[in-house]
């Protein structure tokens, strides 16, 4: 026997349905809004992937940098950064780049190891339409979105400038270069022959030390072995100067020998310098906070309020300027 359904019936079956159509209209949007939604200070928007490359972290300043980053991102409940290590190897760091625009992050951070390697793969990285900061580290050409860091040539100067007046025009200088296929290890040592250029100074050892303390300290050992008099030594970083004076207070000469490097971390070369340990310091600031604050108004579609290029300020430490903060340099 069949059984007819109630004439009504088939209203309410189209009532539901009418009913789940709406709701989902209106559901619609809402969703799609969350992945386009700009950065909202009090969360509830989309969260942006930055990946950052650094390119390793056998430095203590660089380790600086990324605690720098990270304490900048983790104040914005929008931005994740996905930091990677380079560990010193150019292959490795170009391969971050590429894997960071196959997995489409927002923007990319890089602190290139070397110049001429990394500069294809971030201008690839560029021209795809991410957005790319460059720290520290200059790369060739003009693929980039930004680039900041302090001005090395200038520190080179005045450190020169500085070694100069303390030694009365005349000495005998060792020079423990960083990385010479990288723009700060040129622009420093370029600066530094600027600044001491017409006088009595004389660069008796000179020797790549790749910023890394153990190779400056193994360089240091070689000048020492060389030569009897040597009145100062000009490294390119505080780790640098450190690894310099453990091997002359290991031949007993650390007290006939000045040491100026370029950093000026609370806990590195400014304690040096307050522990005597130094002559003097030159600050070189990590960027990192002023990279976030780059990649928040690029992300937020105020890309017209970021420069080019964004340069950071130096100071000059010595023990008589270091309880107050040093002096900048002008």
């Amino acid at each position: 026997m069949k059984h007819r359904s109630p004439f009504w019936y088939p209203l309410v079956v189209v009532s539901l349905l009418s009913l789940a159509l709406t709701a989902c209209k209106k559901a619609g949007p809402e969703s799609e809004g969350q992945g386009t939604a700009p950065l909202q200070g009090g969360g509830g928007g989309r969260t942006y992937t930055i990946g950052m490359s650094q390119c390793n972290l056998g430095e203590p300043w660089r380790v600086q940098m990324n605690a720098d980053i990270k304490a900048a991102a983790d104040a914005q409940p929008d931005l994740k950064v996905v930091f990677k290590d380079a560990q010193n190897d150019t292959l490795r760091q170009r391969s971050h780049v590429e894997e960071f625009v196959g997995s489409r992050v927002d923007l990319i951070i890089i602190s290139p190891k070397e110049a001429a390697p990394l500069t294809e793969p971030v201008a690839k990285a560029y021209q795809a339409g991410i957005p790319v900061i460059v720290l520290d580290r200059r790369l060739l050409g003009d693929q980039f979105t930004c680039f900041i860091g302090a001005d090395n040539k200038k520190i080179g100067r005045a450190a020169g400038e500085w070694i100069k007046r303390t030694l009365g025009g005349k000495g005998k200088v060792v020079e423990l270069k960083g990385l010479m296929t990288s723009t700060p290890g040129q622009d420093r040592h370029t600066g530094f022959r600027e600044g001491i250029a017409g006088s009595g100074i004389e660069i008796i050892f000179e020797a790549d030390m790749k910023w890394l303390e153990p190779d400056a300290r193994k360089e240091m050992e070689s000048a020492l072995s060389r030569f009897d008099q040597i009145d100062l030594v000009y490294a390119h970083n505080d780790p640098g100067a450190h690894g310099a004076y453990l091997a002359a207070k290991a031949a007993g000469r650390e007290k006939s020998i000045r040491f100026v490097g370029i950093d000026a971390l609370p806990q590195e070369g400014i304690a040096f310098v307050s522990q005597g340990i130094m002559a003097a310091t030159f600050q070189y600031p990590t960027g990192g906070a002023q990279a976030i604050d780059a990649a928040l108004k690029i992300l937020k579609g105020d890309k017209a309020l970021v420069p080019k290029e964004i340069t950071l300020g130096s100071r000059l430490f010595t023990r008589d300027n270091v309880a107050q903060g040093g002096e900048a340099l002008p």
